[in-house]
């Protein structure tokens, strides 16, 4: 075995945990992925974004959360709210960024990051997003300029489907 190493570690394959979403039509809601922006109005009492929430979660929608949004939400988190903001995260699923994830967020950086002004969380969000199969909540639409990406568009006030 001249020229090989040793490998340390084994790689593994990893497969989308079983709290995702799989296989539905490309256009049905199994998740929602929550922004930070989105997270942010929601635990600062912005009415119409808490009631879009809770039209979710009537309907059985999951929500999920990201590391890249705890980062994001943990870096702004003002005192005496910390409770809460654990309360929040810890009623949400996770989406794990796994090496899929880390693959699909530099395809998105090596095509957006230049052109578009693309950064590094975004395009993790993005990608958390387009390989579990969830719909992006985000107010600030401008910073996935992504075709293939989901958005979530709530309709507050409308009946159920």
């Amino acid at each position: 075995m001249a020229g090989t190493r040793p490998r340390g570690h084994a790689r593994v394959r990893e497969a989308a945990a079983p709290r995702y979403a799989t296989g539905p039509p490309p256009h049905a809601l199994t998740g929602v992925l929550l922004d930070s922006d989105v997270i942010i109005d929601i635990l600062r009492g912005r009415g119409e974004v808490v009631e879009a929430l809770a039209v979710l979660e009537q309907r059985g929608v999951p929500t999920y959360c990201s590391a890249i949004v705890w980062a994001e939400i943990y870096a702004g988190v003002r005192p005496g709210e910390e409770t809460l903001t654990e309360a929040f995260f810890g009623a949400r699923g996770d989406v794990v960024l796994d090496a899929a994830t880390g693959r699909q967020a530099g395809h998105f950086l090596g095509r957006y990051g230049r052109s578009h002004g693309l950064e590094m969380a975004d395009a993790f969000v993005a990608a958390a997003a387009t390989t579990s199969g969830l719909q992006l909540w985000t107010r600030n639409r401008r910073h996935y300029p992504m075709p293939e990406l989901r958005f979530y568009e709530p309709r507050v006030g409308e009946p159920e489907p």
